[in-house]
């Protein structure tokens, strides 16, 4: 079971990666919600940039 868990995790990592990337291409914005529940639109290239994970 934990295999297949990180199996699912690392796959919706790629998927949201390339989502992003297209995105990014694009010139488009994510709608994302904060920890402090305000809904904002970023820049893909931001939302890229700024986070680890996408690098």
């Amino acid at each position: 079971m934990k295999e297949l868990s990180q199996k699912i995790k690392i796959g919706l990592e790629l998927a949201e990666k390339s989502m992003l990337e297209e995105k990014a291409l694009r010139g488009q914005d994510v709608i994302v919600c904060d920890s402090d529940d305000i809904i904002r639109r970023i820049p893909a290239k931001e939302v890229i940039r700024n986070n680890p994970i996408f690098q």
